[in-house]
């Protein structure tokens, strides 16, 4: 059974009057929590589309990337998209519950945070309004600072991803403490660490990105110590 299968599921079961945000109070067991995280995105990438006024080809597009979604599932995704443009409950309701329901698996929120970005630059323009929208989610999932600043460098072009912001370690950090960061990452970027912790097989492509920029801030520091 395919995730969008799932999904439809899902969505078939809200009762009348129940908006998309109580999809997240009924997938909060562990096998399901890889249907709500996909339905995660692709809602609270809508109400972002919201943000700066214009929902555009290229966002459409950035979701069937990071799901890859099949023709004949792209009518699921639109369904969970409309709902939740239409859904009266704000972003802020949506990042609450999802914040709730990964509460015991930050890493996913992380995850989620950067499938936003990845809808955000899909048209090639970081809005003011995206990055307080993004902002605000951020800190609802209890991200930290520097580990915002970490996803906006790697992905909005005009910040500059030092390597020692992407590796998440000090400037005058040794090139041990770079290379124990490193590795750190390389393990819990793997295809089957993050199987384990549920994210979907749909969205593990945002790893590939992911694991390219931590592998070049890594040879970049390895490289200027030699």
């Amino acid at each position: 059974m395919s995730i969008w299968t799932r999904i439809t599921e899902a969505l078939s079961a809200l009762t009348a009057g129940e908006g998309l945000s109580a999809v997240f109070d009924k997938l909060r067991s562990p096998p399901e929590r890889s249907v709500a995280f996909t339905i995660a995105v692709i809602a609270l990438g809508a109400k972002m589309a919201k943000a700066d006024g214009v929902v555009t080809r290229d966002e459409v597009t950035a979701f069937r990337e990071v799901f890859q979604v099949a023709e004949g599932d792209t009518e699921g995704a639109a369904r969970v998209f409309n709902l939740a443009r239409q859904d009266v409950a704000g972003f802020d309701d949506y990042a609450r519950r999802i914040a709730a329901m990964f509460h015991d698996q930050p890493e996913m929120l992380s995850d989620l945070m950067e499938g936003l970005f990845h809808i955000a630059m899909a048209d090639g323009t970081y809005h003011p309004n995206e990055d307080a929208f993004l902002e605000d989610v951020a800190r609802i999932f209890g991200l930290s600072e520097t580990a915002f600043a970490i996803l906006r460098a790697r992905f909005v072009p005009d910040t500059s991803p030092l390597p020692h912001t992407v590796l998440g370690i000090a400037p005058n950090a040794s090139l041990e403490e770079a290379r124990a960061a490193w590795r750190k990452l390389v393990r819990a970027n793997h295809p089957d660490a993050l199987v384990a912790r549920g994210l979907p097989q749909e969205a593990i492509r945002m790893a590939e990105k992911r694991m390219i920029d931590i592998n070049r801030a890594w040879e970049t520091l390895s490289g200027k110590a030699i």
